[in-house]
């Protein structure tokens, strides 16, 4: 599942082909992803401009003229792919060119096509479907169901020390289980949950109540933040069907300290330690049990 990091690396990728861009023509080659379409989905957005990208957690909001938004979730192994009107084959480190014209990104598992009107083509796939798509009125968005109980962005001022001690006081969970519910932190995942708790020298099996104190909620509000932009600084991470939107992989899994490292040497100077893993709620937990404490 992609998480924080995957999805603003997306963002980004998207942004610059449609930000202040209209849509002259959207398309839906079926009729569901996850769940079903909103009603006239396609004729909604054919005409519309794109004011605004921004990301909520792990949603991609598409801020449209009208007052609209464009809520996307790219499940396990959505994928945007950007195509311009340019001659040529790929480029390389770069986007696929390819005239919109041509068939290009109408593969099985293509399922909505944006033509936008200065020639790009932005198309989104996804073979396994968990991902979604949906319309929201602006004044709504705030109280749906996907967004509404959401914590704080993690790489936004909302997000301190403070306020992650006052999140976790009375938390008889393990830490690893409270950074994973949204309603604590918006957008961690698996993979970055244990790497911060790695940096942070905090075992994912302590009591969420016992890392509220200042000293380790300045540790671990830290560590998130250090994380999450070093992930995205590398493009996310790539494990199996994440790609950024020039096809390009993320490359942050080979800069993971303990996640899927099962019996490697603990990499912090002086430790000793192996890493280990476990399972905490189903998920593997990857952490050093000689310094994380």
């Amino acid at each position: 599942m992609p998480e924080l990091p995957e999805v603003e690396t997306v963002r980004r990728g998207l942004a610059p082909v449609l930000e202040g861009r209209r849509i002259r023509l959207a398309t839906q080659r079926r009729l569901d992803l996850r769940y079903p379409l909103p009603e006239r989905f396609a004729e909604r957005l054919t005409g519309r401009r794109i004011e605004r990208l921004d990301r909520r957690a792990k949603y991609i909001l598409a801020r449209l003229e009208g007052e609209e938004v464009l809520l996307i979730h790219l499940g396990m192994s959505g994928r945007f792919t950007i195509h311009m009107p340019a001659a040529g084959g790929l480029t390389p480190g770069g986007f696929h060119y390819a005239a919109p014209d041509d068939g290009a990104g109408l593969g099985a598992h293509d399922h909505i096509v944006l033509d936008m009107e200065d020639g790009a083509r932005i198309v989104y796939a996804d073979h396994r479907r968990f991902g979604f798509m949906d319309l929201i009125a602006e004044a709504e968005l705030e109280a749906n169901p996907h967004l509404a109980n959401l914590g704080p962005e993690p790489l936004g001022n909302e997000f301190s020390a403070a306020v992650l001690s006052e999140r976790l006081k009375g938390r008889r969970a393990p830490i690893k289980a409270a950074l994973l519910d949204q309603r604590t932190v918006a957008g961690l995942g698996n993979i970055y949950v244990c790497e911060a708790l790695y940096r942070a020298g905090i075992s994912p099996n302590r009591l969420a109540a016992s890392v509220a104190g200042p000293q380790r909620s300045e540790r671990l509000a830290r560590a998130i933040r250090d994380v999450l932009g070093d992930a995205i600084a590398a493009g996310g991470s790539t494990l199996r069907d994440y790609a950024q939107t020039d096809g390009e992989l993320g490359y942050f899994q080979h800069s993971f300290a303990v996640y899927d490292r099962d019996g490697v040497a603990c990499s912090k100077s002086g430790c000793g330690g192996t890493v280990k893993r476990t399972v905490q709620s189903g998920r593997s937990t990857y952490y050093c049990p000689q310094c994380q404490r």
